[in-house]
């Protein structure tokens, strides 16, 4: 899946950021989930988000791609007008956001009564219009690299996990985003099927696409990821290179969940 794939990740100059946030913040009634995010994602990084349960992260993607509305704060993506949601937001403005990203989630998240080429083509032909012959042929191309043509037909309670989840990317995948989200994306699975999908996820980085991935995988952050984040309450508590904040943090916040992590007994 290589970004000169007519599937593949967009193209774009290095030193242009795909994605900009600044002070974003979101409540849920008294409960305020994000404090002032601040976050910069370039052409072909690759950001994993790490932290806690209840840290925030999650809601850090919801809002990016308009599943959930901040409450403050600015998202501009490939330096276009940013954002503003300390005023009123259009339609078209949450449309035109959401248009930017591809999210992959924890549990699939696939139509149960569709197949998985319809549940690819969902998006590309009902939201983004695009001729149906034009998204089956790159559905299929997509499947066929990640080793699931075969199973274009069937159903997603006919399909593993792991299955589940690589329909679930491919899916990403096939609206062509300038911007691929993961939230969890092996947390859901047994542990003999984590391979399979870190291994098309480490692919994809390879390939050059931009993602923001929530992981609790700090080993295969340190591998794929250009940027680590720690958060915790709803801040940003650390960030820097994968070996810097996973090796040797500066925060000893960041110390004590490093460590829970790598040597939970």
């Amino acid at each position: 899946m290589s970004p000169t794939d007519p599937a593949a990740a967009p193209s774009g100059a290095a030193d242009n950021p795909v994605l900009s946030v600044a002070e974003l913040r979101k409540s849920f009634g008294s409960n305020q989930v994000l404090k002032s995010i601040d976050l910069s994602v370039s052409q072909g990084q690759v950001l994993a988000l790490i932290g806690p349960s209840g840290s925030g992260k999650t809601t850090v993607l919801r809002c990016l791609n308009g599943l959930e509305i901040p409450d403050g704060g600015r998202v501009a993506f490939r330096g276009g007008p940013a954002v503003d949601f300390g005023q009123r937001v259009s339609r078209k403005q949450l449309a035109a956001l959401r248009d930017q990203s591809g999210m992959v989630f924890q549990h699939y998240n696939l139509f149960p009564h569709r197949t998985v080429l319809e549940n690819i083509i969902e998006g590309p032909v009902q939201v983004q219009k695009r001729p149906k012959a034009e998204a089956v042929r790159e559905a299929e191309d997509l499947l066929r690299r990640v080793g699931l043509h075969d199973k274009k037909d069937q159903y997603p309670h006919q399909l593993s996990g792991g299955q589940q989840q690589r329909v679930g990317i491919v899916r990403a995948l096939a609206l062509k985003p300038a911007l691929l989200l993961f939230d969890e994306p092996t947390s859901a699975l047994d542990p003999e099927l984590v391979g399979d999908v870190l291994h098309v996820i480490k692919e994809l980085a390879e390939d050059g696409w931009t993602m923001v991935m929530v992981t609790h995988e700090l080993a295969f952050a340190r591998e794929v990821a250009s940027e680590v984040v720690f958060m915790d309450g709803g801040v940003v508590v650390e960030r820097g290179h994968p070996d810097q904040v996973l090796r040797d943090p500066h925060e000893e916040r960041t110390r004590q969940f490093v460590h829970r992590l790598l040597n939970p007994f």
